[in-house]
């Protein structure tokens, strides 16, 4: 009795660990895309073109942020090891313009891109497709913030 009740321990656990992991790469984009996607993706973000957004609402970006960009950012934009880099005092954030941040994480980073140094893919949206490019310009006033 105690055997089997052990097994199905064991094995719900397995399960509920292969669960976890399917959701947190689903989450994180998973996967990586071709060299032609990545020279895209660099180029737009060389060029800082795309759609002009409204400026900022730093209040609804924290919510945003919170509920995307802090799995990875730490809630305070601290970073967590392995996964996200600190936000508080990056140079990266500091000398891009707003709209070039914007159009950042629109498309992400992919963690086979030579100027990503985490290994790590940075979705594009964060990996919350339903953010809008307003939502976006929303997160990048309350990052300003953040910024010491």
């Amino acid at each position: 009795m105690y055997r089997s009740r052990a097994n199905r321990l064991v094995r719900l656990f397995f399960v509920m660990c292969i669960g976890s992991a399917m959701l947190l790469a689903a989450a994180c984009g998973g996967g990586g895309g071709g060299p032609n996607t990545q020279r895209n993706e660099q180029a737009q973000r060389d060029q800082g073109g795309g759609t002009q957004v409204a400026a900022g609402n730093p209040e609804n970006g924290r919510r945003l942020y919170a509920t995307t960009c802090a799995t990875c950012h730490g809630q305070t934009g601290e970073g967590i090891a392995g996964l996200g880099k600190d936000l508080t005092n990056s140079a990266f954030v500091r000398d891009r313009t707003d709209q070039q941040l914007v159009e950042f994480l629109k498309v992400g980073r992919r963690a086979n891109d030579p100027e990503n140094s985490t290994g790590i893919d940075m979705p594009p949206r964060g990996g919350n497709p339903s953010l809008t490019d307003q939502d976006l310009a929303d997160i990048v006033a309350y990052m300003r913030q953040l910024q010491r």
